[in-house]
């Protein structure tokens, strides 16, 4: 697998729907993750994250003009003891809880799948990132059908058992625009992560497609301390 720009992989997709970005900074200090939502319809469109506790929500940024909340609104982040989970729908709580009572990231998601949106039927995309004692670890995942059957679901995860220093790893919904929207393919692209969190943040907002981009959320979580730093950017203010 050869590393791609990640500013350039954002440019050249008009369309990756959500994405999960989880790595490395470039200095080596911090584990790194975004997650971004985009959108094509109005109630799409019409959504902000906030913060909620030491983790994140969507909400509609204008309540009367809310359609279904079923698929859009939920909890992307959510933090348990030393692990930040970072999905693109509800399964954050189904992980949350199946951890919570010693269930694995994998055997948490095995009673889900993907979106019941025909026909796009998107992927659920996970990540989760374990900080403990000056080390570092993350997993992936993504729930999605066999090529397009509603009848079968396909569940990958992968894990990273350690991150070189301004590297990390890119799973997204879609390769790109359509209808029904393609799902993405192969494991989580190797992809460079630039900077402090500042540049990075605007590096991902500035390189998501201008019309649908919705809100980006960021963390740099110190692997040393646990400290953690976030940024969330909404297009809706």
């Amino acid at each position: 697998m050869k590393m791609r720009s990640l500013e350039q992989e954002l440019k050249n997709n008009v369309y990756p729907g959500r994405g999960i970005v989880i790595g490395r900074s470039e200095d080596g200090k911090s584990a790194v993750t975004a997650y971004f939502i985009m959108g094509r319809s109005s109630n799409s469109r019409n959504r902000v994250f906030v913060e909620d506790g030491d983790g994140i929500r969507t909400e509609a940024f204008d309540p009367s003009k809310m359609e279904d909340p079923s698929l859009i609104i939920y909890a992307p982040v959510r933090v348990l003891g030393n692990k930040t989970i970072v999905t693109n729908g509800d399964q954050t709580d189904t992980i949350y809880e199946g951890m919570d009572t010693q269930m694995t990231f994998e055997q948490s998601l095995r009673c889900r799948k993907f979106e019941p949106d025909a026909p796009n039927y998107t992927p659920r995309i996970s990540g989760i990132m374990h900080v403990e004692n000056g080390k570092y670890s993350f997993a992936m995942s993504i729930l999605k059908t066999d090529n397009g059957d509603p009848e079968t679901c396909n569940q990958y995860s992968f894990a990273y058992h350690g991150a070189r220093p301004g590297e990390g790893r890119f799973i997204h919904t879609y390769m790109g625009d359509g209808s029904p929207l393609p799902s993405f393919e192969g494991e989580p692209e190797w992809v460079d992560i630039k900077g402090n969190i500042d540049s990075f943040t605007d590096l991902v907002w500035n390189s998501l497609n201008e019309e649908n981009k919705v809100s980006l959320f960021v963390r740099f979580i110190d692997i040393a301390t646990g400290e953690t730093e976030t940024r969330i950017v909404n297009k809706n203010v």
